[in-house]
């Protein structure tokens, strides 16, 4: 059949529809090495790939069946397929040599049989060698034997006795015919020569001569050759005869997939014509000199990650030339890989996931799968298949350190690079593309996303405004990292922003008030008793710094003073205590100027300033203001004046509401009185006289009081702060509660018994 020649339907012979073929990709494998068969484009159909030769194949082998398998490659299935190769009349019978050479003694008797070499056709059936004819001479005739196995046997048989000198040579055609049509026949060339025999005596032809007597018999009749009677073609190929010794030897080394027998049918002839023949049957034993072939029929480059357990990545067909254990051959793999073997049909292996594969551990995976045979020592080939892990999008993002901590000083620049997060994911291409953002937050009421932004593509964390520490000091935020996948997959870190002090406040004196500076009234005024002891606590100045740190950490030095050495200042309290005892030398108003520095870098500082008053009493102070307060240039004149108009304005208030408490009283003692005369009533007769003073002739209750004064001052008011003694014997004139001490209300008057004390805080 010509090459292309339809050998079957597949899509019907296995059941497949014809759309689904020519969507999947389908393979012819061969067992042999030609291919002898393909599929066609279109119609997927079974046809020949090129011209068969049957008895090149199968030699003497009745039913020639040729095997291959049909591979469906997406499913990694496989199909057994069987063609059986028939039978054409295509080969004529053949006679080996083109003579054939006999000698014969003349004295043979009639019957002599002389076995002849057989016609070969390597055709089967009735197209293989059917009959033989012979022809040429009435002496020699033809007899066909059947051999053993069923086969033909040509001899020649000699029918009428032979004479030499009648004729030396006979010539004979011998022709083998096959049974096909038309008939196809092969012949071959026989010559007999005739051996001499002492079969006439010598006869003289007259009674004397002179003559040279000679004798017509000829060469050894025990002079045994040996010859091929019947060999086929592939095994004259193989071995030659020696005509002479009848050794058998090779003319090439023997392969036992080849040809695992050989017979040749040899024949011996001595001088004197007689012949004999004999069948030899050579057996070849086969040894392990063919390694197992490991092909892969179809395989996979790639492979997802969750594809599932038992997924075909391979499939891969395996045979040995060898026979018997060194043609058994068994595939096998290393262990601790995510794959197995499986067989299922005859001489293939499917290699199949074992479980699910993760390319984040192994990426590419090399898996060799080894075919080992039977033989020993065994022989083995092997095959590797190159396995991709295509990624899933089955990793987060995995941020470098689990929680980020920065520092980052205040009054930095807007757009200032804070830090940078980093996640890694673990997957591939677009799956491990992360993007980071913020959470929704806020920070003082504002959005979060007004102080800080993220860089999508970096991670890159910056602030956009200037931060001041001391409104913001740490701002907590979370950046989420998300990848690329579908659907994406993100993690949380969280993010702590510590805001860093700067030396950006200078301290803020508190005490004494930063309004009262120079040239705006006395910053302070502090009594010091001139009979204070060194080390006695004058004042305390009191500030703050609004930095943190040792930006906050506040020392005091004595910047100035009236009188050098008197004083002294806490270097971290800021009091202000007495160096040494007063000398009646010192001037009685002593002015300090105290220094606040903070430890930053550079340092910020701010002074203040304190008025010492160094008196024993009330009169001491009020003298020295009053005459401060005349001395042109001194700050805390004006300060005197006024606290000497308030004293004075405070006192005829007092003064007023006594008389006007006392006139109230007496007109409502006179009411009373006519009520109680009128009524006869002597509810006053058990109050001793003593106890009333007469106004008038009208009596009243006499009350007294004792009162402390005390004058403060500073720079934004005066105040005089009046503490409420005890009544001594005397009624009181209000409830306790109404005379308990405190400030007194602008209007408001007190009764006194006694002197005025004053004194300054």
């Amino acid at each position: 059949m010509p090459k292309g020649s339809l050998v079957g339907d597949v899509a019907k012979d296995l059941g497949l529809e014809l759309p689904a073929l020519r969507r999947r990709d389908l393979s012819i494998i061969d067992r042999g090495r030609t291919q002898y068969f393909a599929l066609h484009g279109k119609t997927r159909h079974l046809v020949t790939a090129q011209r068969i030769d049957r008895e090149q194949l199968c030699e003497s082998v009745q039913q020639c069946v040729l095997r291959c398998e049909l591979i469906v490659e997406g499913e990694m299935q496989v199909y057994g397929i069987e063609g059986e190769i028939t039978d054409i009349n295509g080969n004529a019978p053949s006679l080996r040599g083109a003579e054939i050479d006999l000698r014969l003694s003349e004295t043979t008797a009639p019957g002599w049989r002389f076995p002849l070499a057989r016609a070969h056709d390597p055709d089967v059936g009735r197209n293989s060698l059917q009959s033989y004819e012979l022809s040429g001479d009435e002496h020699f005739s033809l007899a066909v034997q059947a051999g053993p196995g069923g086969d033909q046997r040509p001899e020649l048989v000699l029918a009428k006795a032979l004479d030499r000198e009648e004729a030396a040579f006979h010539e004979l055609v011998l022709r083998a015919s096959d049974g096909g049509e038309p008939a196809r026949t092969g012949t071959v060339r026989a010559r007999v020569a005739v051996l001499d025999a002492s079969d006439n005596a010598p006869v003289f032809s007259q009674v004397e001569y002179t003559v040279t007597a000679t004798d017509a018999d000829e060469g050894l009749n025990g002079h045994v050759k040996y010859s091929f009677h019947k060999i086929s073609e592939r095994s004259s190929e193989i071995f030659q005869l020696d005509a002479e010794t009848g050794a058998i030897s090779l003319v090439r080394s023997l392969d036992f997939e080849e040809g695992e027998s050989y017979e040749v049918e040899m024949g011996a002839q001595d001088g004197g014509g007689l012949s004999d023949t004999a069948k030899v049957a050579i057996a070849v034993t086969d040894v392990n000199d063919n390694a197992p072939e490991l092909t892969v029929s179809s395989a996979l480059s790639a492979i997802s990650e969750d594809a599932p357990s038992g997924t075909v990545v391979a499939l891969l067909h395996v045979q040995d030339r060898d026979s018997g254990a060194n043609g058994e051959v068994r595939c096998s793999m290393a262990e601790r890989l995510p794959f197995r073997l499986e067989k299922p049909f005859e001489d293939y292996y499917r290699v199949v996931t074992a479980r699910e594969l993760d390319r984040e551990e192994v990426a590419e995976n090399n898996v060799t799968v080894r075919a080992a045979d039977g033989g020993s020592p065994a022989l083995w080939s092997s095959a590797v298949l190159a396995l991709r892990v295509l990624d899933v999008n089955d990793n987060a993002p995995v941020f470098a350190e689990a929680r980020y901590s920065a520092r980052l000083p205040e009054n930095n620049a807007a757009g200032a690079l804070v830090l940078t997060v980093r996640a890694a994911d673990a997957d591939w291409g677009q799956n491990a593309r992360v993007r980071y953002r913020l959470s929704e937050g806020r920070v003082r009421g504002a959005p979060l996303s007004s102080y800080v932004s993220v860089r999508a593509e970096t991670g890159a964390l910056y602030a956009l405004r200037s931060f001041d520490y001391e409104e913001v000091r740490e701002v907590w935020l979370w950046v989420r990292a998300e990848d690329g996948g579908a659907p994406a997959l993100s993690s949380n870190v969280s993010v702590r922003l510590v805001i860093v002090d700067e030396n950006d406040n200078a301290p803020q004196v508190l005490y004494p008030p930063a309004a009262a500076a120079p040239g705006a009234g006395w910053a302070g005024v502090e009594l010091a008793p001139r009979s204070a002891e060194p080390g006695a606590l004058v004042a305390k100045v009191v500030a703050v710094d609004a930095d943190a740190g040792q930006n906050a950490w506040l020392s005091y030095e004595l910047a100035k003073a009236t009188e050098p050495g008197l004083f002294r200042v806490g270097l971290h309290s800021g009091e202000v205590r007495t160096a040494r005892f007063p000398l009646a030398r010192d001037a009685a108003r002593q002015s300090l100027v105290v220094v606040v520095k903070d430890h930053g870098r550079p340092a910020l500082s701010a002074t203040a300033t304190l008025t010492v008053v160094l008196a024993e009493s009330v009169a001491e102070l009020l003298a020295e203001l009053g005459s401060a307060a005349a001395a042109p240039g001194e700050p805390a004149g004006s300060l005197t004046r006024w606290l000497v108009v308030a004293v004075a304005a405070v006192s005829c208030l007092f003064l007023a509401f006594l008389l006007l408490l006392l006139a109230l009283r007496l007109r409502r003692w006179r009411w009373r009185r006519s009520q109680l005369l009128a009524a006869g009533s002597g509810a006053l007769r058990g109050v001793p006289a003593s106890h009333f003073v007469g106004i008038d002739g009208v009596r009243a209750f006499l009350h007294s009081y004792s009162h402390e004064v005390s004058l403060t001052a500073d720079s934004r008011k005066s105040q005089l702060r009046l503490s409420g003694g005890s009544c001594c014997d005397t009624l009181p004139a209000r409830p306790p509660a109404e005379a308990s001490g405190g400030l007194v209300p602008k209007g408001e008057v007190a009764e006194t018994c006694g002197q005025v004390s004053f004194q300054v805080r």
